[in-house]
């Protein structure tokens, strides 16, 4: 009995240092948020803050700028969610099957993945930009154009690049996952269809398709969840403009928060996103659970 108490103060003293610093730095960001979400909280009451309820959520949800981010962000998930998951479960099945130099080829389809944000963005910007090469490149080699296209000038040319950045970036990670995933599907099933003369299609459909189901939930999720927190690539690409046009939710609430210094506000849209999140995971478990079933 008393081995058994001295072992869970042990492991009770391991596990302090990390439940503190999580606290500190996680949970305690978080409940201080969740009231700021209520108070008047700008750069002129950094003081004294007014507590005004909802006022904050209704501000936003009111606001024509939100919608058009959300919608940004919307579009940008349901694009590029898709599109990192097919290019990464189509190469990753490319490498399965493959015998030789599979290293040398999962390090260049990950490559994107490790390369930073900041410098992937500034690449494609140059590429995409008004002067930028993809320009100079249709009118003095190929002479498709007879002027610079605008690229990033537009609202969806903006988003597009960013998009493209998005599912190329994350090509790599899905390729690792799914990879992953396909080398535990057991090859007798893969046998027992072949003798029941199923096609590679009915194959792929009926046999590696519902064995890493589990798998591609995981990924979805976790993309989702990564389409909605995008920042880096749209502040870098276009920084929002033209006119806040190609904002989504995340550099909006750092221009809400760090230029116009509404705080309240912020947080208000960072708790809204939080739910809208969580609603979108509950149903896409539901969907897959349904199609188990």
């Amino acid at each position: 009995m008393k081995t058994s108490r001295k072992s869970k103060i042990q492991i009770g003293l391991l596990l302090l240092p990390g439940l503190l610093v999580f606290g500190i730095f996680t949970i305690y960001p978080i409940l201080k948020l969740f009231i700021m979400s209520f108070f008047e909280w700008d750069f002129g009451s950094m003081l004294s803050h007014r507590f005004i309820g909802l006022e904050n959520y209704k501000e936003v949800l009111g606001d024509e700028y939100f919608r058009t981010v959300f919608i940004n962000s919307l579009v940008y998930t349901l694009v590029t969610v898709p599109g990192q998951m097919l290019a990464g479960f189509l190469v990753a099945l490319l490498l399965n099957q493959i015998t030789h130099f599979k290293v040398g080829y999962r390090v260049l389809y990950y490559l994107p993945v490790i390369t930073s944000w900041v410098v992937a963005s500034l690449i494609f910007k140059y590429v995409f930009n008004t002067e930028g090469l993809l320009n100079y490149f249709l009118m003095n080699i190929v002479h498709i154009t007879s002027a610079n296209v605008r690229w990033l000038d537009t609202r969806w040319g903006g988003m597009t690049v960013a998009m493209l950045l998005g599912i190329w970036k994350g090509i790599g990670w899905n390729m690792v996952v799914f990879l992953a995933a396909l080398q535990t599907v057991p090859t007798d099933l893969y046998e027992a269809a072949a003798i029941d003369g199923a096609t590679a299609w009915d194959k792929m459909w009926n046999v590696t398709i519902p064995s890493i189901r589990g798998t591609i939930l995981f990924a979805l999720v976790m993309l989702t969840i990564g389409g909605f927190n995008v920042f880096t690539s749209i502040k870098m690409i276009t920084g929002g403009e033209p006119g806040h046009q190609t904002d989504v939710i995340l550099t909006w609430m750092y221009h809400k928060a760090f230029s116009t210094g509404k705080f309240g506000y912020a947080a208000a849209l960072s708790f809204i996103t939080t739910v809208v999140l969580a609603i979108l995971a509950v149903i896409q478990f539901k969907l897959m659970q349904q199609k188990d079933q």
